[in-house]
Parts: C-alpha cells; sequence; structure tokens
C-alpha cells in the first residue's frame, strides 16, 4: 500500500493504474477508491488512473477530526506531491465532484482540466433531494434503506443485470464517526462563490433520472463556472458513470485536451 502523509499527518491511501498522464478519480460521500472499479479501465487505453482513499474510509487514516470539501482537496494535493505531479485532470463524482470544486477554485495552478459528475455547488444556491427521497435513506428496517440507494443509483433493468456487488453504497469498514464527519463535510460545502473564478475547462456530466443529486443542479454549475459545457445522460440515475459508462467515458476521453509535453504528469 502506497501513502502520502498530509500537513496534520494524516496518511492519505492512494492507488495509481495503468499508464500515461493521469487522470485523477474521486469517489462520492463515504466511499474509497472501489467507487471507480468497474469503468477506470476504461480510460487507461489513452492514460493513467489515480485514486485515493479519503481520510476515514478504506486503508486511510480514520481520525475522529472535523472534515471539509477543502481539507479533502488539499488531501488530494498531498496525494500529487508525493507522486510529484505538478498539474492534472481531475474527475469528480458526487461529493468527488464537490471536492474537485475545491481543488480548482483553491489550486487553480494543480488542475489542467475538470470534469464534474452528478454534484451540486451546494449551499443555498443548489436544489435539494425531495424528503421523500431523504425518508427512503434514512429507513431503519434491515436493508431498505440500502434498497433505497441502489434505487437511486441505477435502474431495475440495470440492477437485474448486474447483481453485483456494487462499489458505489460506501465503505463498509468506515467507523461511525467517520461516516458523521463525511456527511457534515458534504453538507456544509458551498462553492457558489468560488465557482467563476475556476480557470480550468471544465465539463458538466449529469444523468436526466438523478433524485438522489437532482439534475438540476447541472445547469447551475454550468452556468456558474466560466464556458462550461453540460451534457445530459438520458435516463440514467446518480451512477451514471457505471450504467452509462461507454457513453459517458467516451465524453470525457473526448474532452480531455492531449497532455502538453512538459509541465504534466509525473517526475
Amino acid at each position: 500500500m502506497t501513502y502520502a502523509t498530509t500537513p496534520d499527518g494524516t496518511r492519505i491511501a492512494y492507488q495509481l493504474r495503468g499508464n500515461g498522464a493521469p487522470l485523477v478519480l474521486l469517489a462520492g460521500q463515504a466511499n474509497n477508491h472501489h467507487w471507480w472499479d468497474l469503468v477506470r479501465t476504461d480510460f487507461h487505453p489513452a492514460r493513467s488512473t489515480l485514486t485515493l482513499d479519503y481520510r476515514g474510509t478504506g486503508d486511510s487514516d480514520k481520525p475522529d477530526t472535523p472534515h471539509s470539501t477543502e481539507l479533502f482537496a488539499q488531501d488530494v494535493i498531498a496525494v500529487l506531491d508525493d507522486l510529484g505531479i505538478d498539474r492534472t485532470d481531475i474527475y469528480g463524482t458526487s461529493m468527488g465532484g464537490r471536492v474537485a470544486q475545491q481543488l480548482a477554485a483553491r489550486h487553480p495552478h494543480r488542475v489542467s482540466s475538470l470534469i464534474l459528475g452528478c454534484t451540486s455547488p451546494g449551499g443555498p444556491h443548489s436544489i435539494e433531494r425531495d424528503n421523500d427521497v431523504s425518508l427512503a435513506l434514512a429507513q431503519t428496517r434491515p436493508g431498505a434503506a440500502r434498497q433505497a440507494l441502489l434505487d437511486l443509483m441505477y435502474t431495475p433493468q440495470w440492477l437485474a443485470d448486474h447483481p453485483g456487488p456494487h462499489h458505489t453504497l460506501g465503505d463498509p469498514r468506515m467507523p461511525s464517526h467517520s461516516r458523521r464527519h463525511h456527511l457534515a463535510a458534504s453538507n456544509r460545502h458551498n462553492a457558489w462563490d468560488l465557482l467563476p473564478i475556476i480557470s480550468a475547462p471544465t465539463l458538466v456530466l449529469h444523468g436526466t433520472d438523478d433524485l438522489l443529486n437532482p439534475t438540476a443542479n447541472a445547469p447551475l454549475l454550468a452556468d456558474r463556472i466560466p464556458n462550461a459545457p453540460l451534457h445530459l445522460i438520458p435516463d440514467a440515475r446518480h451512477a451514471y458513470f457505471e450504467e452509462a459508462r461507454a457513453h459517458a467515458g467516451r465524453l470525457v476521453l473526448d474532452f480531455l485536451a492531449p497532455p502538453p509535453h512538459s509541465g504534466r504528469g509525473l517526475h
């Protein structure tokens, strides 16, 4: 296992796979790098992929201290520094998209291009999920909340054809304090005032049937970030990147500019 150490002494586990200029893949809330297991090899003909386990997940340390999307972004910087990566492309989905917003706004010299998937700006300007969705996720009957989350992630037909295991439902090894810190970090995110200063070329992706992070957040991001194109993926739910992997993966690869000959990648 390979680790980077953050300024506050937290060890962050990371995983570099494939060859070529790296594409950083950032997972959703309370998830580790396995979030990307089904699709990361789709990028390997053109790029290497770099994932990490957020603090509180996977093989990273799990301090019982407050978390934030800005702190998660600083953890990503620690990983890039450990690898000697000056500047790279970032693809964040769900809470990972919120972390990616912080990266692009606060560390613009480290981000070559940005892809934001199934995410939102947070704060009072974002569109909240319906109350019935929140109630379904809060069910206490055994298995009920998990099934509700599955239904928010995938269509019934896809689930019938893909019985699992599903790696987008949260890290089962997370301690309860880490789950609370992740939830708080995501809930407190508010990048509305930061979005207009993002200078990296940005692509916004979202499924048209996403109720977990309502689709209406996608045009908010695209309108707020300068010159950001928006692609809505028909009939897809929150885990569009898996269910519509061929379509979504091609959109990402087509958007990413060929890496320059210098100033980017592994030293």
